[in-house]
């Protein structure tokens, strides 16, 4: 397996476990605390709600999960060089910036769906700093995702 197939199963995974990572969030969310002693939880809070949660813990897990699929579908079709390295940045950057996104909507009034005030809050600097990469990433995933479709119809002759 050439290296950069592997550097995109280590993001991959990296995403995968910051997206697992979050679960914890999740459970404290829900929780109002942590039980670190069996019947006795210690409450805090946490910014965001628990569907903001839920989100970030599934959305990092699938974006992870994605860039190992790609990685493999691309050893299977044995891509170009070419292709490969643009497949790579367009779907690692993607999870990074998607990653970046679901930790800014946690603490972002508007959840960062908006660079001005919506209809769940004001805007604020996590806001932008969630949205700016997360749209940037988002025509790249389109086009990564198209560009693997269309190569993934041609004739193995085709693909170098």
């Amino acid at each position: 397996m050439n290296k950069q197939l592997r550097s995109m199963l280590g993001h991959g995974t990296v995403i995968l476990l910051i997206g697992m990572l979050l679960g914890v969030g999740l459970l404290a969310s829900l929780l109002g605390g942590m039980e670190l002693i069996p019947g006795s939880i210690i409450a805090f809070g946490i910014p965001g709600d628990p569907g903001a949660w839920a989100r970030a813990h599934v959305g990092g897990m699938l974006n992870g999960m994605l860039i190992m699929l790609v990685a493999v579908v691309i050893a299977a079709l044995k891509l170009s060089a070419r292709v490969t390295r643009h497949l790579s940045w367009m779907l690692v950057g993607t999870g990074y910036a998607n990653s970046l996104f679901y930790l800014a909507a946690l603490v972002a009034p508007n959840r960062a769906l908006s660079f001005a005030d919506n209809k769940f809050g004001q805007s604020s600097l996590f806001a932008v700093i969630g949205l700016v990469p997360a749209l940037v990433f988002v025509v790249a995933s389109i086009v990564a995702i198209a560009i693997l479709s269309v190569n993934t119809f041609k004739s193995g002759d085709e693909l170098n």
